[in-house]
């Protein structure tokens, strides 16, 4: 029987950074096989929560659960290795490596938190590479925007994560690059049976989610439930 339960739970959170309260009371869960993204504007507090999420800033109050496991509950190493084996991250700008090939830079997240029972590696890295469209072979320096992204959700597929987070992933992108990198991203929790979450302030991205939520007062809120 498959696990229905959340891949992320997010409660009752509460963030203050220096004297701004960026979250007064943030609910919000992702199941696998589903996307939902974030909108809002620069500075609303997007990247903020995903920093929590990713447990690099601690919330003033409230819990953050992936897949099972409460951050509250890890220090150091444990946290480092939830976050290595349950969570892939996308960036806005890629942010690969442009010294290694792409199977290189795909592979390197595999090779840092290696799993016994997977296959190799650098196998794992040109099976996504070739699903996604991207030569292994090509110079990374060369490749366009949308190839660098792809190599970046391919990268963040290594160790099949149960939770895809994406950060702005098509902010960078010319229009039609927006689209074929979107369609990617939002195919993934139907094809890798994970969770995406992914904030953006674009509609036209946001729109492809199965759900999605606004920043609004310090709360995420159901954008069908705003007024």
């Amino acid at each position: 029987m498959p696990n229905t339960s959340p891949v992320l739970s997010v409660s009752d959170l509460c963030l203050t950074l220096g004297e701004r309260t960026i979250f007064t009371s943030a609910d919000l869960t992702v199941n696998a096989g589903e996307s939902l993204a974030i909108l809002g504007p620069s500075g609303s507090g997007k990247s903020s929560l995903l920093s929590v999420i990713l447990g690099l800033i601690s919330p003033t109050s409230g819990q953050v659960v992936i897949d099972g496991t409460a951050l509250t509950d890890l220090r150091g190493d444990a946290l480092a290795n939830l976050r290595a084996s349950a969570v892939g991250m996308v960036f806005q700008f890629g942010e690969i490596l442009p010294e290694l090939t792409p199977a290189e830079n795909v592979a390197l997240p595999a090779l840092l938190n290696p799993r016994p029972d997977a296959l190799d590696p650098y196998e794992r890295a040109a099976s996504l590479l070739e699903t996604l469209g991207v030569v292994t072979t090509a110079p990374t320096a060369h490749l366009s925007g949308g190839e660098r992204q792809r190599v970046a959700v391919a990268r963040a597929l290594i160790n099949a994560p149960r939770l895809i987070l994406a950060d702005e992933p098509t902010g960078a992108l010319d229009e039609k690059t927006r689209d074929q990198v979107a369609s990617i991203l939002f195919e993934l929790p139907v094809s890798h049976h994970c969770g995406l979450l992914t904030v953006t302030h674009d509609l036209n991205v946001a729109s492809r989610a199965d759900r999605i939520v606004q920043i609004v007062d310090g709360r995420l809120q159901v954008r069908d439930e705003l007024a």
